[in-house]
């Protein structure tokens, strides 16, 4: 078995945290912070359970990172996230000032780093953060595309008894 890379293993716990979000019913996006080498922040969306739009992964780890080190800036960390941030998390990765994001999967309709916009690496900013996707991007992507399968089914489904066309 091949030795798996720091960003794998750290790829892979935001993996973990994504499929505690599925399993609560939430969009499956799993995101750490990790500070000398040592993860002190993670999240998962929960903005159904909280009934708020700001609870994104990233906003959880990025919050709990800065609580860990009781200070909102996060210079000397890294954020891994399995989905291609959005421009809001885009704007909180900048503001809380990590130099460097490893992400999953793009997201053609939200993505605000490579997809759609660029905020991360844009010249204007005063603060610019590397950036590394395709780390599990299949896996990733999978986990998302595997999710919104089962709700289009479901709708199907449910669908299907309710149409009066239907009973017999």
């Amino acid at each position: 078995m091949p030795v798996m890379t720091r960003e794998i293993e750290y790829m892979k716990v935001a993996l973990s945290l994504a499929e505690k979000a599925r399993e609560t019913g939430e969009v499956p996006v799993g995101a750490v912070v990790v500070f000398e080498n040592r993860i002190i922040g993670k999240g998962f969306n929960k903005r159904e359970s909280a009934q708020s739009p700001l609870s994104h992964a990233e906003i959880e780890a990025i919050s709990e990172a800065a609580a860990y080190l009781r200070s909102w800036r996060l210079e000397d960390c890294e954020l891994y996230v399995t989905l291609e941030p959005c421009i809001m998390c885009s704007g909180a990765i900048v503001q809380a000032r990590i130099p460097k994001v490893y992400f999953g999967a793009r997201d053609p309709k939200a993505g605000g780093v490579r997809s759609l916009y660029t905020l991360l690496e844009d010249e204007r900013l005063n603060h610019r953060v590397e950036v590394v996707e395709g780390i599990l991007a299949e896996e990733s992507s999978e986990m998302l595309s595997g999710f919104f399968r089962d709700i289009r089914e479901r709708q199907k489904t449910s669908k299907k008894h309710q149409d009066p066309e239907n009973i017999e």
